[in-house]
């Protein structure tokens, strides 16, 4: 019954997909904020997004229940801009993405020593990854596969081809990958701010949280930099991506505490625009 209904949403996605090409950037990205803002709380809870934000105890210019619906429509502009990743990559949507920062991949790239980029599921995060690799950074990243097995391949597809080619599965063989290719001299980027079950609990937003302590791990045994970046949506199709100066974490610090270092920096980004960031991720769960 199940790959029945990932079945159902394969055609219905690559459905969709079509007639967002046909469309074109713009008013594919108005389309699925609409689609996202209508018919979204059928595939992300809602209630969900409230609960987190209210737990996080953020100020909001307005109510919890409002900031759930931009939520659930930057998701659908997220999803109505995939077709269109093709034409960020291949320079043609160029105009509608500025850098701040690039000094600093240009130094990471001439150094040629692997750095751990980290950052969240911020509006539209699939381009930060592509930017590094265009600046001619070796880059690999995590990412975790879709449970939907059809459209897994298609996403897949979709990141290796545009975003980045060297994508490692989150698990325990994606770990050895990570150190395969840390070795070869590839920086790694992953988000860190999804709930993992291999993960420690962490300080986030004032409450314990489920926190993935691979970058932690890359930082302690391979004396990487932390580079953080973070994008956020100007004008609904205009982006601004960040690239902070790459820190050195102090070697005093133990894994824990990097990690909470690394939640505070996630704080901060989210602060930015809490409505461009995905909150229903349940990283408070017992």
């Amino acid at each position: 019954m199940k790959k029945i209904i990932y079945l159902f949403e394969f055609i219905i996605v690559h459905a969709l997909f079509l007639i967002f090409r046909i469309l074109g950037y713009k008013t594919s990205s108005n389309f699925g904020f609409f689609i996202g803002k209508t018919v979204g709380s059928i595939f992300r809870s809602k209630s969900l997004i409230v609960k987190n934000i209210e737990k996080s105890k953020i100020e909001l210019k307005n109510n919890s229940y409002d900031a759930a619906k931009n939520i659930l429509g930057n998701y659908g502009r997220i999803f109505a801009e995939y077709p269109h990743l093709k034409n960020f990559r291949n320079n043609k949507l160029d105009k509608f993405i500025k850098i701040e920062g690039l000094k600093y991949l240009e130094k990471i790239k001439n150094e040629n020593k692997p750095v751990v980029f980290i950052s969240g599921h911020f509006n539209n995060f699939e381009l930060m990854a592509m930017q590094i690799e265009k600046a001619g950074i070796n880059l690999a990243t995590i990412y975790r596969p879709l449970n939907n097995i059809f459209l897994n391949k298609t996403m897949e597809n979709i990141r290796i081809n545009y975003i980045c080619k060297k994508q490692i599965k989150k698990g325990r063989s994606g770990t050895r990958q990570v150190l395969e290719n840390l070795k070869r001299g590839y920086s790694i980027a992953l988000m860190v701010d999804q709930r993992v079950t291999e993960g420690s609990k962490v300080i986030f937003f004032g409450n314990p949280a489920s926190t993935t302590t691979i970058p932690a791990q890359i930082i302690k045994k391979y004396k990487c930099d932390l580079v953080p970046i973070y994008i956020e949506r100007k004008n609904k199709y205009f982006f601004k991506m960040y690239v902070s100066e790459p820190i050195k974490v102090s070697s005093k610090k133990n894994q824990g505490e990097v990690s909470l270092f690394i939640n505070k920096i996630l704080e901060k980004m989210i602060l930015k625009n809490p409505d461009q960031w995905i909150w229903s991720h349940n990283r408070w769960k017992n």
